[in-house]
């Protein structure tokens, strides 16, 4: 392991930024904070700037003065940018060796993608840069050879339980040469697993956000109440690994202690199992190829009752009916089943439509929003400019509702 690596952490204030700055701050002889980037909690930013003392710090575009004066009267000497500007030029700064993705959504992307174009070492915890612009940033990570380690827990673990080959050649399976059968992504069922269709139509925002086994951010809990969540990470694990999707199956299994598994030729199965604590992949990206301590609870298999393997009601989890159908049709799909998702998670949070309505949102875009297939030289711009088509008229379809 490198003796010292320079941190830049994007998303800080989140569940991801919490639990990579755990790691950090018990590891100070291998990890050094160099950047940090927040945007709705400025006052945990000031106190993170306050304990890590980072060099560069990113913040909302009209907070740059305000928190600057915050900053120095702290005694903080720390240079201050802001925006999708600011976002970038942390993200591509020759100081910083590695890049923590974490900002939700598709806010992310930009400065997720210049990362790889900077050639850095990228931990992804932003999936929607692979669920809108996959292609584009697998191409960015082998042309500029960054490199890309998986920070969601079942990617993570797939990565594990693959060939060192693989893990040496960008994730690229190939059938022929290295055997693997499937990949097997594990979701946990969230809150709803054993309730009615009818039961999750009345659900509460409180009830939505309260996952069983993990502890997250609000819009992923949601998404792992519908299990859009575990849609999206099949689109990402299709970019992330080149497999189509019929290559991935999705598994139930509530107790979110296998991670995920690889499902090889030869009628192996190899699984990652831990504690369900983002901890786990977070140190192991951190520190790949060696091993650290990520300060999670060990697991106590002498306490397993048993591993329960449920096949998902795509009836009830349309939404991940959805994702299968949107990476079939192509990115163009991709990317309005993730705008219109966010647009629809956020009408929820606000209690402006229900729960189950969510899914119904997503289909109709993807029915309803017919746009052409983009071309291999398709760009950022591109990707963005669907981006914003899709949230226009998706906002227009919650409209109608509420």
């Amino acid at each position: 392991m490198v003796m010292t690596q320079r941190i830049t952490v994007l998303g800080a204030t989140g569940s991801i930024g919490d639990s990579t700055l755990a790691i950090l701050a018990a590891q100070p002889q291998h990890y050094s904070v160099y950047a940090l980037s927040g945007y709705h909690r400025l006052d945990k930013l000031l106190t993170l700037c306050q304990q890590f003392l980072p060099k560069r710090v990113s913040v909302p575009s009209a907070a740059i003065d305000d928190f600057a004066q915050r900053l120095s009267a702290a005694g903080l000497d720390i240079d201050v940018v802001g925006g999708e500007k600011g976002l970038i030029d942390i993200a591509t700064d020759s100081q910083a060796d590695t890049v923590v993705a974490a900002i939700v959504g598709a806010a992310g992307l930009p400065s997720t993608l210049a990362a790889a174009r900077a050639g850095k070492r990228i931990l992804l915890a932003n999936k929607e840069a692979l669920v809108m612009a996959g292609q584009v940033m697998m191409n960015a990570v082998k042309i500029y050879n960054a490199t890309l380690l998986p920070l969601d827990s079942e990617h993570n673990a797939i990565f594990q339980c693959l060939p060192l080959a693989i893990q040496q050649d960008n994730m690229q399976i190939h059938q022929s040469s290295h055997g693997v059968r499937k990949l097997w992504l594990t979701a946990s069922g969230g809150p709803f697993l054993g309730q009615s269709f009818a039961q999750m139509q009345q659900a509460s925002v409180a009830e939505a956000v309260k996952h069983p086994n993990w502890s997250m951010g609000q819009k992923i809990s949601v998404d792992s109440a519908t299990m859009m969540n575990k849609g999206l990470e099949l689109i990402e694990a299709c970019h992330l690994f080149d497999l189509p999707e019929n290559k991935i199956n999705v598994v139930i299994h509530p107790q979110s202690i296998i991670h995920s598994m690889v499902e090889y030729s030869d009628g192996s199965y190899l699984a990652q199992l831990g504690s369900p604590d983002m901890k786990t992949p977070i140190a192991h990206a951190l520190s790949y190829p060696d091993r650290i301590d990520s300060g999670s609870q060990p697991l106590d298999l002498y306490a397993l009752s048993g591993l329960e393997f449920v096949q998902p009601d795509l009836q009830k989890f349309a939404c991940l009916r959805l994702a299968r159908q949107a990476m079939k049709a192509g990115t163009q799909a991709t990317i309005v089943l993730n705008a219109a998702n966010e647009i629809a998670v956020a009408a929820f949070l606000d209690g402006r439509i229900r729960l189950t309505d969510i899914a119904d949102i997503n289909e109709q875009s993807l029915n309803d929003i017919q746009l052409p297939p983009l071309n291999d030289t398709a760009d950022i711009d591109d990707i963005l400019a669907i981006d914003k088509i899709a949230r226009h008229l998706t906002d227009r379809l919650v409209a109608k509702l509420v």
